[in-house]
């Protein structure tokens, strides 16, 4: 029986473990109660008093609550991850296209899942992951700057409205802002489909502790990655 040599290597920190799970939990509330913001539906028989639309448990008061306490929660958890990238070599592993290991990488991994070579170079972070990661943190930005740009309108006056609503005019106008936040919503929620994916397979055949290493931090190899270089 062969035993397998596995090299331990200690990737991602407390802190940006923390902020993944808080960043998953928010945005499942986002997505959620934005579906149900941009096209109400009605749960149970609808009151006949004045209250009632204030009152339900499902009101669109209720849900805009829950839906804007998530999205300051979710800005809240970039403090884990900027902490973390500061004091932790392993949550610095954002996309580096002026290095030719990046561009290297991305070719060996678009070759590797269009089928064309059976396996790929080990990696902590592939370069096509990395670069999906730093295309949905611009995401989350996006939707943070147009999504307070709109809730800033409830009163004009206010320091909010007076510093994101000058978005609503950049951008043309308010509706052009809530279209951008609905459809950035959704290639959002396309990445979370594609990550979870590609996080389960590489976790299957490549048995390198993709999942569990955002609950124990750890990651495991065979042969030294090529970008080991990030955390040495």
């Amino acid at each position: 029986m062969k035993v397998r040599s596995v090299i331990v290597y200690s990737v991602f920190s407390i802190w940006t473990r923390i902020f993944h799970w808080m960043m998953v939990g928010a945005i499942g509330v986002l997505f959620i109660t934005g579906l149900y913001i941009g096209n109400p539906f009605f749960i149970g028989s609808q009151g006949i008093e004045p209250t009632f639309a204030i009152s339900n448990w499902a009101s669109m008061s209720t849900i805009r609550f829950i839906h804007f306490s998530a999205g300051y929660i979710l800005m809240a958890s970039f403090i884990f991850r900027i902490y973390g990238f500061i004091t932790h070599k392993g949550d610095r592993m954002l996309p580096k296209p002026w290095t030719k290991l990046f561009w290297s990488g991305m070719i060996d991994m678009s070759l590797h899942y269009g089928f064309l070579r059976s396996a790929h170079r080990p990696y902590l972070r592939n370069s096509m992951a990395r670069a999906g990661y730093g295309g949905v943190y611009a995401m989350i930005f996006l939707e943070a700057f147009t999504g307070f740009a709109m809730y800033g309108q409830i009163n004009p006056s206010s320091g909010l409205a007076k510093l994101f609503g000058p978005i609503n005019h950049l951008l043309v106008n308010e509706y052009v802002v809530h279209l951008i936040h609905h459809y950035v919503a959704w290639m959002i929620m396309l990445f979370v489909i594609i990550h979870v994916y590609m996080a389960t397979r590489a976790d299957m055949s490549e048995k390198y502790g993709e999942i569990s290493a955002m609950f124990s931090g750890v990651k495991f190899y065979d042969t030294e990655p090529d970008d080991i270089g990030d955390i040495k």
